[in-house]
């Protein structure tokens, strides 16, 4: 009888409201305290600016935002996560990021229908962790590429 092998999936699980989402730790570079961004004019609202991240010019990205929570006001636990998508540095403005997972694969349900506010096209799937529940999210359509696209014309 051959031994059935589960893979586990790697993640950052990160907090939006009283919500813990994740994204592969893959797609993660860094995970940084927030800092000064530099505004850009003519940008999508979800779009906060850039900061220069050792060098590089990264535009910053307010993900409760984007994903269509209401913003909240810095504080010590924000923290930006700094993600690599399309060949682009992208950071994603979060409350908190709380810690590395490995979720089974075998775990990850498809989403429900309805979570929260949430568009369903963004997410993964999602995990029951004992007591939590954890929201994959899918940066690539989280981040559509005419906005990447876009966010990478900020960084020229």
């Amino acid at each position: 009888m051959a031994e059935e092998i589960v893979q586990d999936v790697k993640v950052i699980v990160f907090q939006l409201k009283n919500e813990e989402y994740a994204v592969p730790v893959t797609q993660v570079g860094s995970i940084e305290k927030m800092e000064h961004i530099t505004r850009v004019p003519n940008t999508e609202d979800f779009i906060k600016g850039v900061i220069n991240m050792r060098g590089v010019v990264t535009p910053i990205v307010d993900l409760r935002s984007r994903l269509g929570l209401e913003e909240t006001p810095v504080d010590e636990n924000t923290r930006i996560i700094i993600v690599d998508l399309e060949e682009t540095s992208i950071g994603l403005i979060v409350d908190a990021a709380n810690d590395v997972v490995d979720i089974p694969v075998n775990k990850i349900e498809e989403a429900p229908q309805v979570i929260g506010a949430i568009d369903i096209d963004y997410i993964d799937g999602v995990v029951n962790l004992e007591d939590r529940l954890v929201i994959l999210l899918d940066l690539r359509k989280v981040l559509k590429f005419h906005e990447i696209e876009a966010i990478k014309s900020i960084e020229s």
